[in-house]
């Protein structure tokens, strides 16, 4: 049965599990234990508690409780701590580099040393490393952090007129977005929605699911409804209280509770209120008659083309059956319509329109052509 203690190295920093084995720690209590970076000396968050087979067969064991000694030399690495950051500071206005100190920090055994900075981009510091190695004769680490983990190690007071959240408690940052402000009714003002960071409130992402929860009882803002007397619009919808800021069709504004909603689905605005609330829904056509009135409209146009064509079929039968006209005499004279006498004279257009050719040498009557005046 192993016995497992939660530590954090700063406050509402990261907790990290460890072996405790026979050693009795009680909450507040700090302890000395091996990292990946060396010595450290953290504070007891949770006392231990004995876990059978789940507990991790890996976890790195406690060396010992801090004593005096150790608390002392905790303030001393405090001192020069600071001493390190002056330091820096003024090599980096010396050398005008592009980047803003924000802490140093000491391991405990004093073999290590990080520099956290800001910067909006990359910055070249190997001289700068050579210059704090050379003055502090140990290792020496720069490492670049964001916005929000620079304001957890500053600290500072929050619009809301206590502590941050990031240095007082928060550990782990979740992500906030401006749908969050939407959903609770805030002023998308930057000044107001953001934090000293210069990022969105953490505290945006506390009360989001509420009131998603909330907002489900509650109509849209768009959504026409209807009330004991009149319909309207919904223009404003408050969680907390339970209000709805209805815009009626006569323009007026009324603020109503959700239980006085009778309905939903009004006529639109247009027509008198009495028609809104007696007259039914119109109902579609059933497709039957949509396809009766498409025959008979087709009718007609079956019915003339079937007509012109009977009409051209006896046409053509009967320009068979006409007897050939008889020849003309030498030099006599035709009159030029002697020919088409008792025909239509939409024959000609409407025999080729039809497919029917001109018969070879013959005229349009259907007769022999005439001799010529020599022969």
């Amino acid at each position: 049965m192993s016995h497992i203690v939660t530590i954090q190295f700063a406050k509402a920093g990261k907790m990290y599990d460890f072996e405790a084995g026979s050693i009795e720690l009680s909450q507040g209590d700090h302890v000395i234990v091996e990292t990946e970076r060396g010595l450290g000396i953290g504070q007891v968050v949770r006392p231990p508690s004995a876990q059978d087979e789940t507990a991790p067969n890996n976890l790195v064991a406690i060396k010992r409780k801090a004593t005096a000694d150790d608390l002392a030399t905790l303030e001393v690495i405090s001192q020069k701590e600071k001493e390190s950051f002056d330091f820096c500071v003024k090599r980096i206005i010396e050398r005008n580099m592009p980047m803003k100190l924000v802490r140093v920090e000491y391991q405990f055994d004093c073999s290590k040393a990080v520099f956290f900075f800001t910067a909006d981009g990359r910055v070249d510091f190997r001289d700068l490393v050579k210059d704090l190695a050379h003055s502090f004769h140990t290792r020496i680490e720069m490492r670049q952090i964001g916005v929000r983990d620079e304001a957890k190690m500053i600290g500072g007071i929050g619009i809301c007129g206590r502590e941050l959240c990031c240095c007082s408690w928060l550990r782990d940052f979740q992500p906030v977005s401006v749908k969050m402000a939407k959903e609770q009714n805030l002023a998308l003002n930057p000044n107001k929605i953001s934090g000293q960071c210069g990022r969105l409130l953490c505290c945006l992402d506390y009360e989001y699911d509420t009131y998603c929860c909330l907002r489900k009882n509650f109509p849209k803002a768009g959504k026409r409804v209807s009330i004991a007397n009149a319909t309207g619009i919904v223009d404003k919808v408050n969680i907390l209280t339970g209000n709805i800021t209805l815009k009626l069709d006569d323009n007026k504004i009324v603020v109503i509770r959700r239980e006085e909603i009778t309905g939903d689905g009004a006529a639109p605005a247009s027509a008198p209120e009495a028609a809104q609330r007696t007259a039914p829904p119109a109902q579609p056509r059933p497709p039957k008659n949509r396809e009766r009135r498409s025959e008979q409209r087709r009718k007609p146009e079956k019915s003339s083309l079937q007509s012109v064509l009977q009409t051209d079929t006896e046409e053509t039968v009967a320009a068979q059956q006409t007897p050939p006209a008889a020849p003309k005499k030498a030099g006599a004279e035709q009159p030029p319509e002697a020919g088409k006498a008792g025909q239509p004279r939409s024959k000609k257009h409407r025999s080729r329109k039809h497919g029917h050719r001109k018969p070879q040498g013959g005229t349009t009557d259907g007769g022999t052509p005439a001799p010529s005046s020599g022969a």
